[in-house]
């Protein structure tokens, strides 16, 4: 299993920056199976260069949950799955300083797919996610928003998957339940 993820913010990853949005799409390995996604309380102002870039303000996530409303769906959505992100030590680092602040020890396994984007598809002028799925024809709707980024980020996987003929993405056997 796979959960590729994306998180949008109030800044950096160090201090005191707080989540506004984050979407996991958890992937078998041929489809996605499951999926979740929140605005989110940062319980902090967002900046005016965060509100231009995402477009979440103050008032979208007013009523939305905290994190400490989502982190139990959090855990569980990405329980046994590699933890993918277009450049993952952000992403990842985030919800584990979240979770970490909750009293929750958050380790999974990780792909970036940056890394192997360019590792199994070189010679793009630039990996940014924008550029990469523009250049490769992946729809990307909603630009530096965690829905949108993330959906395209699946997109991107499922082609690196079909193109990694040296293993550079860790298989995870499948899992079927058999209830007969």
């Amino acid at each position: 299993m796979y959960c590729i993820v994306d998180v949008e913010t109030t800044g950096g990853v160090k201090g005191p920056a707080r989540l506004t949005e984050i979407a996991i799409f958890r992937h078998d390995g041929q489809q996605v199976v499951d999926s979740f996604h929140s605005l989110l309380n940062p319980g902090c102002p967002i900046p005016p260069f965060i509100r231009h870039l995402t477009g979440i303000t103050e008032e979208m996530v007013q009523d939305a949950p905290t994190f400490a409303d989502v982190a139990k769906d959090v855990l569980n959505i990405t329980e046994g799955a590699v933890f993918v992100a277009h450049n993952v030590g952000f992403d990842f680092n985030f919800i584990q300083k979240e979770l970490n602040w909750l009293g929750h020890d958050f380790f999974r396994r990780t792909l970036c797919t940056v890394r192997t984007s360019r590792k199994l598809i070189p010679g793009h002028p630039s990996y940014s996610l924008g550029k990469l799925c523009r250049s490769l024809g992946i729809p990307l709707n909603g630009r530096h928003r965690a829905q949108g980024d993330a959906a395209a980020t699946v997109l991107l996987f499922e082609m690196l998957l079909r193109h990694d003929s040296q293993g550079l993405i860790p298989r995870v056997a499948s899992q079927v339940d058999d209830h007969s």
